[in-house]
């Protein structure tokens, strides 16, 4: 049947060929405020730029003949097949699209891979492992002990099949473009306040309004005996919690009892710590950027933690994924996958669960790319010598005698300006 729809000539495209794309969409379908804050960072904004610029420094060293046929981009995270080593990394309320936490689960089931799943997600633990029965659920070190066995039970009791335990947060406060104002609830007066962006973006608004406004809650800190608290509650309660010690994530650990990943490591000897004390995976991460601001790319930190615990924990990575090259790139320095935080968020702000599977299709297609180009039949093949690697390109943060701690190559690059910084990505601060 003739699909009348797609004659008219200024009907877009649903499909994306970069994750670029995807945002330069999300841009202009979110009000500025839910935009900016899918944007996040901290202070300068030098980290999420770093994070990103990194990759783009390291060079494949390609064949040129003896390619491969077939490549197996397969592998395991925690005991879990996946299709490809591309895992969704937890993020908080992910209210951009009416289903949320929901349409990217979907869409990692149907790509075959693993869905992280924050505490403070905008979607219930049980629902999302119903979506997706390889759900790994994020908790913070945040409220009571007994508050914190409650949560891991309730995860446990649904499902979820590994537990995250995210250490990295300092609370930085600031950013030199400015936080975007984000109401605690969907009241009259945070309507009247948000109707000026709302108005400005009517396809977004009228599906929410249509499917239902998010409550702006955190359900999966909801105590037993009490009410979902808003996310703005939630953070407040995180804000007041002592920072854990070793012997606290320990405890975690042994109160979860199965498969454990430890998010947020950049330095060799907190890398060790994580093994002294039991856990499974780690991911080498810097929160995206949105923490301690000038911490350095992952993708520098990574080899050295690699080379020092590869060989006794899985090492993960994410922080500035945005193509299969870089997945191939991650891989090649000692990840066994890595999870990706705004590149799905893009897709998801862009066209909802078909969006997160569209990005999900670019990382396989470029990482197959690269792998077919570098002459190999196996993501397992890649290694350092597929890359040039510039000299002082790695850092290498808390390992006795290391050479390159304290200094590194200077920057060939100028300082991003806090008006560039505001953008996530390559584009322009003043594209639309």
């Amino acid at each position: 049947m003739l699909d009348v729809k797609n004659l008219w000539p200024w009907r877009q495209n649903p499909w994306f060929e970069t994750v670029l794309e995807a945002q330069r969409r999300a841009r202009k379908r979110l009000p500025p405020s839910v935009y900016a804050a899918l944007v996040a960072g901290s202070e300068r904004g030098r980290t999420p730029r770093d994070n990103q610029d990194a990759f783009a420094e390291l060079q494949f060293a390609p064949h040129v003949a003896g390619h491969q046929a077939e490549r197996d981009l397969s592998t395991t995270v925690l005991g879990i097949p996946i299709s490809i080593p591309v895992l969704i990394s937890p993020t908080g309320v992910q209210a951009v699209d009416p289903a949320g936490e929901l349409a990217v689960a979907r869409a990692a089931a149907a790509r075959g891979t693993i869905m992280g799943l924050s505490s403070f997600a905008s979607k219930p633990v049980e629902e999302v492992v119903a979506a997706n029965g390889n759900t790994f659920y994020q908790l913070y070190w945040t409220g009571s002990k007994e508050s914190m066995i409650q949560r891991m039970d309730r995860a446990r009791d649904a499902g979820a099949k590994a537990l995250i335990a995210t250490l990295d947060w300092s609370f930085s406060v600031g950013r030199d473009w400015g936080s975007p104002t984000i109401p605690e609830k969907l009241d009259l007066n945070a309507m009247i306040q948000m109707a000026p962006e709302a108005i400005r973006r009517p396809g977004w608004t009228l599906r929410f309004l249509r499917e239902g406004l998010p409550d702006l809650t955190a359900p999966n800190l909801q105590p037993p005996d009490g009410a979902a608290p808003t996310f703005f509650g939630a953070y407040y309660e995180w804000m007041q919690t002592p920072p854990p010690s070793w012997d606290d994530v320990a405890w975690l650990r042994e109160e979860w009892g199965g498969p454990f990943m430890l998010k947020g490591i950049t330095r060799v000897d907190d890398a060790k710590r994580a093994v002294d004390i039991g856990a499974h995976a780690i991911s080498v991460s810097n929160h995206g950027g949105n923490n301690l601001d000038t911490t350095p790319a992952t993708i520098r930190c990574l080899p050295a933690i690699a080379e020092a615990v590869g060989d006794q924990v899985e090492v993960l990575l994410d922080g500035g994924v945005r193509r299969g090259g870089d997945v191939a790139k991650a891989l090649a320095l000692g990840a066994r996958a890595v999870m990706i935080g705004r590149a799905y968020l893009w897709g998801l702000a862009a066209n909802g669960q078909a969006g997160v599977e569209n990005v999900l299709d670019l990382l396989r297609m470029g990482l197959d790319s690269a792998v077919l180009g570098l002459g190999h039949r196996s993501i397992t093949e890649l290694s350092p010598d597929d890359l040039w690697i510039p000299a002082g390109f790695t850092r290498t943060l808390g390992a006795e005698g290391a050479a390159d701690a304290p200094a590194g190559r200077p920057s060939q690059k100028p300082v991003v300006s806090p008006k560039d910084a505001t953008i996530d990505g390559e584009i322009p601060a003043g594209a639309k």
